[in-house]
């Protein structure tokens, strides 16, 4: 079964109680129906519903995270593309054997861990919003290791070298897909 985004949702709330997971999980999802838009506008949907779910575990079983993923998606019947697409992004982190293939996968490598650091820099913000964020603002907050230390540089690199992307572009077109959906 491949869910719809309403039945997506109430999965992750099965096992994510903290509203912080919860928007973690909504704010991904959103970010990929926007790249969806631009690289497989027939698959809108899915490709959120992959961002909806890629932490259904983290918050319960952070130690076995994808890995239990895996499981917990098994017993929603949840259709294995979903599962291998939402679990791809803990590739070479977790003990989760699914490479990245797809662009859809390479995306949501890329974006979870940006998305949160974006979403950490809006908080500092006067306006506390990504509206009037600029990239360079975000870049000056990625540079600065000490902030959001808990996303990875790293991952968001590896992810924008995986797409062939400059760190720059991908950034640029993260901050827009948040900005969109926080508007709409």
């Amino acid at each position: 079964m491949i869910p719809t985004i309403e039945e997506a949702k109430t999965i992750l709330a099965t096992y994510n109680q903290e509203p912080f997971h919860r928007r973690h999980g909504e704010v991904v999802c959103g970010v990929m129906g926007y790249f969806a838009g631009e690289y497989d506008p027939e698959r809108v949907d899915f490709w959120a519903v992959v961002g909806l779910l890629h932490d259904i575990d983290f918050e319960m079983y952070p130690e076995e995270h994808c890995v239990k993923g895996e499981e917990l998606l098994r017993a929603h019947h949840v259709d294995e593309a979903v599962i291998r697409s939402a679990m791809s992004h803990g590739w070479g982190v977790t003990e989760v054997a699914y490479e990245p293939e797809h662009v859809m996968e390479k995306i949501l490598f890329a974006v979870d861990e940006l998305s949160g650091l974006i979403g950490a820099a809006a908080l500092m913000r006067p306006s506390k919003s990504v509206a009037d964020m600029e990239p360079r603002s975000v870049k000056k907050k990625f540079k600065d290791k000490s902030f959001a230390a808990g996303c990875s540089r790293e991952i968001i690199e590896r992810g924008a070298a995986m797409l062939g992307w400059e760190l720059d572009d991908l950034i640029a077109h993260c901050l827009t897909a948040m900005q969109t959906i926080e508007t709409s």
